[in-house]
């Protein structure tokens, strides 16, 4: 846009606060009167407008770029407590109730899967992961009330030669995510994405290969931007070392316990086929599809 069609700032701030609190009924905020809620921004400059202060909800959450609140500036406990596991209940071995199983199928760049149906390798009653056919194991834990419900699955498209990934990022329920080509090196990314309080995990065997704290609520990281950039390269960085050449796959991997969109996704509860909007049996053999 040219500067001459750019939009005056005196009106284009009403129509990011009142007009669309107008036109969905939101009759609590939108307009900086008495008895709305005091959700503001203080800023110098109308053409540019960085905020000096932030009120959330009548109280100064932000002044001048740091995070301030009644007890400094430090984040409330609770958000720092939200991966909350019972290692002793969960066990990441899937075992074998036929020789088909339904597979996520990656779609390179896309949010939907394919629901594939594929032969699963068998050892000594265990279905195991076979990483020469970019066939990976995946499990969903539940991390917030500790209840120990637990999905287990497979998925293709990620490309892991060994290792695994784990992340408290998990839309929109933000479970804990781990895809692994064996149980040891699954176990311990999960495990140490658990100890970060949450974040995102390269874990091969016993080693933790790099990791990206989210102690927020598990989805959030309390330190600088630059920081954590550095953190998230690295992390695809090891992940593609491992095999993957998904762009991000980590972002891949959120949106496949993402059980709204097409065609197979996996969540605590199990797979989910979304065509059908049901939760389905992860093994097929006799069963209809």
């Amino acid at each position: 846009m040219t500067a001459s069609k750019q939009l005056p700032p005196i009106l284009a701030s009403p129509l990011a606060t009142c007009k669309p609190a107008a036109y969905f009924t939101i009759d609590d905020r939108g307009t900086t009167v008495a008895g709305r809620r005091a959700d503001l921004i203080a800023f110098s400059d109308l053409r540019a407008p960085r905020p000096h202060l932030v009120i959330r909800g009548g109280k100064v959450v932000a002044r001048d770029g740091e995070l301030v609140d009644e007890r400094g500036t430090t984040a409330p406990r609770h958000l720092r407590s939200t991966v909350n596991i019972d290692w002793r209940r969960i066990d990441f071995s899937i075992p074998a109730e036929g020789r088909h199983a339904r597979v996520i199928g990656i779609v390179p760049d896309q949010l939907v899967t394919e629901h594939l149906v594929e032969e699963i390798p068998i050892v000594d009653g265990e279905a195991r992961a076979d990483p020469d056919r970019d066939l990976l194991k995946m499990v969903v834990i539940e991390r917030h009330m500790n209840s120990g419900s637990t999905g287990k699955g497979f998925v293709r498209g990620m490309g892991l030669a060994r290792g695994a990934l784990a992340s408290t990022v998990a839309h929109d329920h933000h479970n804990l995510a781990v895809i692994g080509a064996d149980d040891v090196s699954m176990r311990t990314a999960a495990r140490r994405a658990a100890a970060l309080g949450g974040g995102m995990v390269v874990a091969e065997g016993e080693a933790v290969l790099a990791e990206v704290p989210l102690p927020l609520a598990g989805l959030m990281s309390d330190r600088p931007i630059e920081e954590v950039r550095t953190q998230l390269d690295r992390t695809i960085e090891l992940a593609r070392e491992l095999g993957s050449e998904l762009h991000d796959p980590f972002m891949a991997m959120s949106f496949l316990a993402l059980e709204v969109i097409p065609s197979l996704k996996l969540t605590d509860h199990g797979l989910v086929d979304v065509d059908r909007f049901e939760v389905v049996p992860l093994w097929v053999d006799g069963t209809a599809l």
